[in-house]
């Protein structure tokens, strides 16, 4: 086991550890934000033909050299083509198709003029401009061309891949299947949502925040409940956990008081400790540990604490397991809107959202930044990072930032 060490480290050794779940096929009206087991390559062109952009008239441009509103071209009008139709007349010389918007571009033809840049004269059509050859023609496969890759493998299904996924024909698509993530409370303060306060109780924000977050990222979160500070019972909780989910997140009890028991529980799981705390605040009192190539994440019962570093090493691990090809946060430069009092001796991070002002971007903290406030992350799309063993900042300070997607 691993004591003290770094975010990079503990994200390291939870990932070396994480394989992605299985694929399985689904309908694509069930497909929108599953991740991708494989690449989506284009059989067909998009669109399949070349077709007109505008209603008016399709004919060969060489016809129309010369042509001017003093001496217009004149062309006989062979056949009209509305959408949804095929062409069934060759364009020769001295000829002319009637197309409406969408429709195929007729053989023999390669330029197309609108409608009312055109005179009429009874089954004739004149031409008042010279064209070049496929001019005014959206050519077959103008938006995506067989073999052409519209999305690749680790990817979530947007709806415009829908979109492009449904004209190309395709009814199903292989996704990894969506991650079960077993959630367990600990602490004997803690009473359900439903129940009413008592002395010295509260109720269990924890475990409905992260299923929430863990819903929110596509996976299939479950509530296994709260169990007393008693080490068997909570190795019995996450052992439970384990053969009903592909991964068991925690809280509370994982520091050092004579009540902080989940370390403990590990060992008696059988679970291999994988490190017990990293030095960054909030969050510095988490665990891993792995079982049957099963993580177990163990976070602090302070709530504000517990999300960050869900947000840092269990979003990351657990996209991994639901087959992300991107796992990491993107990273900006912010610069900190207003003075943070406080010193850093170890490694922070702040809660706070993204300004864009003049297209500078800004970190504005969100509320207290102590470990228990859960309100700070009301809003919070961004945690910046203030290096370890720096003092009291000033507004103006650059700092680097994690976008949280």
């Amino acid at each position: 086991m691993k004591f003290n060490i770094t975010l990079e480290e503990a994200q390291s050794l939870v990932l070396e550890r994480c394989q992605p779940v299985e694929t399985e096929f689904v309908h694509l009206n069930d497909a929108l934000g599953r991740v991708l087991g494989r690449d989506i390559r284009a059989e067909e062109n998009i669109p399949p033909f070349s077709r007109s952009p505008y209603d008016g008239y399709a004919f060969r441009a060489e016809d129309t050299i010369g042509a001017t509103e003093a001496n217009p071209v004149t062309l006989e009008v062979i056949e009209e083509v509305p959408a949804g139709y095929a062409p069934q007349k060759k364009v020769i010389t001295g000829k002319a198709v009637k197309i409406l918007t969408g429709a195929p571009i007729p053989e023999g033809a390669d330029a197309v003029t609108k409608y009312e840049e055109t005179g009429i004269n009874g089954a004739y059509v004149e031409i008042y401009t010279s064209f070049k050859s496929n001019e005014n023609i959206v050519p077959a496969g103008e938006d995506v061309a067989i073999d052409e890759i519209i999305a690749y493998k680790g990817t979530a299904v947007s709806p415009p891949i829908i979109g492009l996924m449904s004209a190309l024909g395709i009814t199903e698509v292989e996704v990894h299947k969506r991650p079960r993530i077993a959630i367990i409370s600990t602490g004997d303060e803690l009473l359900d949502i439903s129940e009413p306060l008592s002395p010295g109780k509260i109720r269990n924000s924890n475990a409905y925040t992260l299923a929430a977050y863990c819903k929110e990222l596509g996976t299939d979160p479950v509530i296994m409940g709260t169990v007393r500070d008693k080490t068997e019972e909570v190795a019995r909780f996450i052992n439970q956990g384990l053969e009903d989910a592909d991964m068991v997140i925690t809280t509370g009890g994982v520091s050092v008081g004579d009540y902080d028991v989940v370390g403990d529980a590990v060992k008696a799981a059988g679970a291999e400790t994988l490190f017990w705390k990293i030095e960054i605040k909030p969050g510095s009192p988490s665990l891993a540990a792995v079982k049957d190539s099963k993580l177990i994440l163990a976070l602090s019962g302070s709530p504000a604490a517990a999300m960050v570093i869900y947000q840092l090493v269990g979003m990351v691990f657990i996209k991994k397991l639901a087959g992300w090809s991107e796992v990491f946060h993107p990273q900006t430069e912010v610069i900190l809107k207003k003075d943070f009092r406080k010193a850093s001796p170890r490694r922070r991070f702040l809660r706070g959202r993204l300004l864009v002002e003049d297209g500078t971007a800004y970190v504005e903290t969100i509320g207290g930044q102590g470990n228990g406030v859960l309100r700070s992350l009301v809003g919070c799309d961004i945690l910046a990072e203030i290096p370890e063993g720096s003092g009291p900042l000033k507004a103006g300070e650059k700092l680097t930032a994690y976008l949280l997607d």
